[in-house]
């Protein structure tokens, strides 16, 4: 079956695929040796180089946590800061992503930007801002982002489409003409890292593997193995 001239067939479409086409991605040499003692530093340079290089969406990432029984679950989400005290991102309290991290708090991060080849891999506990931060970064955001945490009953069954527009449409108008009002339920997440990996991705399949691993006091740094 074809749709458009574009086969289908799944085993089809997955032989036909390549990574790393060089029409749209370079893959720049990473030598580990020239690494910063801390991995902060290089994730910021990485991250301004795949803003430079055109990367779509780059802040979005991959958030992974696991339930009550350790089960896992991942979805994307957007980064809304990194610094010395860790890595942040939000959403409501009673979501799915933050009852799993009432239950469990700790969760890993993965960055994929492949216009350059690269990963980003961040794994450690996660404790909620205080609520004033949290309410300071909802409302530095757009219009939008405060709408849609104003609609709140995020991961709850939803009737029908309509039930949504409407209480969309309640919240995009209470947003509008009330841009200081607080979402109790918001809350912003910081994940500090025990590891933190860098992925270059290589033509040869010579990939550099850098970890970085918390000692508390300090980072020690290792190679691995692709």
């Amino acid at each position: 079956m074809t749709i458009g001239g574009m086969a289908t067939d799944l085993h089809e479409l997955l032989r036909s695929l390549r990574v790393w086409d060089p029409q749209v991605t370079r893959l720049p040499p990473f030598d580990p040796t020239t690494a910063p003692a801390t991995p902060l530093p290089l994730f910021t340079e990485w991250f301004a180089a795949a803003v430079a290089a055109g990367q779509t969406e780059p802040h979005t990432v991959s958030l992974a946590t696991s339930d009550e029984s350790g089960l896992p679950d991942v979805r994307i989400v957007m980064l809304h800061g990194a610094d010395e005290t860790g890595w942040s991102f939000a959403s409501h309290a009673g979501s799915r992503k933050g009852r799993h991290l009432g239950a469990r708090p700790y969760a890993a991060l993965c960055f994929y930007w492949p216009v350059l080849g690269r990963q980003v891999r961040v794994r450690g506990p996660v404790a909620s801002a205080p609520s004033e931060e949290a309410q300071g970064d909802l409302h530095a955001r757009s219009t939008g982002a405060l709408a849609a945490a104003l609609t709140g009953r995020q991961s709850e069954i939803l009737g029908s489409v309509e039930e949504m527009a409407r209480a969309s449409e309640a919240a995009w108008e209470r947003a509008r003409s009330e841009p200081a009002t607080p979402v109790p339920s918001w809350t912003l997440y910081r994940l500090r890292p025990d590891e933190v990996e860098f992925f270059q991705g290589d033509a040869a399949r010579r990939h550099v593997r850098l970890r970085y691993r918390s000692t508390g006091e300090e980072w020690t740094r290792e190679l691995l193995w692709p």
